[in-house]
């Protein structure tokens, strides 16, 4: 049965997912042992469009009590306007955090609703420059013991053919700099010297300790810094970056337009770091590449691979997208469709409309929590 020739948004639902970690888990700043994921279906035409968002279960509720007056009813292939209606509606809730988050999975619903109104996988809606996305292995992380460590960065570089990873340091918020150093010497190790080897503090360093710390790290090749500092530190951030000749990376907090306007014209990265599950979704992600496009300046896509691979092959100035150990555990237990990378690349079905996925129910169903 085809769908109506502008059929509108019938409904949008949400469902919490709450995952435990497969072993304890921190970075630099933080420590957890659960990751939450915010599902939202939308439906429209006889079809339904999944978005998600990695957030509290806080999220729901703003979708349902916020944002769904103001998308249902509403031509299911425009979009934009529906984006611009849910960014006037969470005006005095504070865009920033779990209602940014919010947008952001209903969006990205929406598109991928559209993409399979019009039966087209959601690269070809939205103009691929790029039949796959360069990926780069992320985990590593601080509470990991070596051989933890060893065996990740082993099976990506060795095994899956990756060609960069990355490890988490700053630990203790930067009271460790002995350990972080001796893990990325290990990482290095295990690596090899012709894998590209990334480093994310997580904001745990002073600006001057992240320069200290940046001379060893160059002499191991490390050629990414992320958030050497408090990405909200955008004169930090600019000192280490010309203090070092590693890249510097941030960005991954951008809740809107001006955030990264301001982080791209302060000087402060070498790239910008975008997330589609938080800047209020696939319009707002192709924007900001485009404001840091104006700056000289190429993107990479934070977290969230699976949701991220086909905005990722439609924007020219993409460097990467992150492969995050615990969202990729996630994703490719909950969804169909969520295919494993090759040679380090990630390659969407094309024969599959939206961006390819269908929950598992029955898989995910478990760590249902709301």
């Amino acid at each position: 049965m085809s769908a109506p020739a502008d059929p509108a948004v019938a409904g949008l639902e949400t469902a919490v997912y709450t995952v435990p970690t497969d072993r304890p888990s921190g970075d630099g700043t933080l420590t957890w042992d659960s990751t939450t994921m915010v599902l939202v279906r939308a439906t429209g035409g006889g079809l339904e469009g999944l978005g998600w968002t990695y957030g509290p279960p806080a999220c729901a509720s703003i979708v349902r009590d916020l944002l769904v007056p103001h998308v249902e009813g509403r031509p299911a292939l425009d979009v934009p306007a529906a984006l611009e209606a849910m960014v006037r509606a969470v005006r005095n809730a504070g865009r920033p955090g779990a209602a940014g988050y919010a947008v952001s999975a209903v969006e990205t619903a929406l598109w991928d609703l559209k993409a399979r109104l019009l039966g087209l996988p959601l690269h070809r809606l939205l103009g691929a420059v790029r039949d796959a996305a360069p990926l780069y292995g992320s985990g590593g992380l601080t509470t990991y013991d070596d051989a933890d460590l060893r065996a990740q960065l082993a099976r990506w570089v060795h095994d899956e053919g990756f060609k960069r990873v990355k490890i988490k340091i700053g630990e203790s918020w930067g009271r460790r700099e002995d350990r972080d150093l001796a893990r990325l010497r290990l990482a290095r190790e295990v690596i090899g010297p012709g894998a590209e080897l990334y480093a994310d503090a997580n904001g745990g360093y002073t600006a001057k300790q992240a320069v200290r710390v940046g001379g060893p790290m160059s002499e191991l090749g490390v050629r990414w810094f992320e958030e050497p500092v408090s990405s909200d530190d955008l004169a930090g951030l600019r000192l280490v970056r010309e203090a070092l000749a590693i890249d510097v990376a941030a960005g991954e907090y951008g809740f809107d337009l001006p955030y990264f306007q301001r982080m791209c014209a302060a000087g402060s990265v070498d790239c910008l770091q975008i997330d589609v599950t938080r800047c209020g979704g696939i319009l707002e992600f192709q924007r900001a590449a485009t404001v840091a496009a104006a700056h000289g300046l190429e993107v990479s896509g934070h977290c969230a691979p699976f949701l991220h691979r086909h905005v990722a092959m439609a924007v020219p100035g993409l460097r990467h997208l992150e492969w995050f150990h615990d969202h990729v555990r996630i994703e490719t237990l909950f969804f169909d469709g969520a295919a494993p990378p090759s040679d380090g690349r990630l390659r969407p079905d094309p024969d599959r409309p939206g961006h390819g996925l269908a929950l598992k129910a029955a898989d995910a169903a478990p760590y249902r929590t709301g």
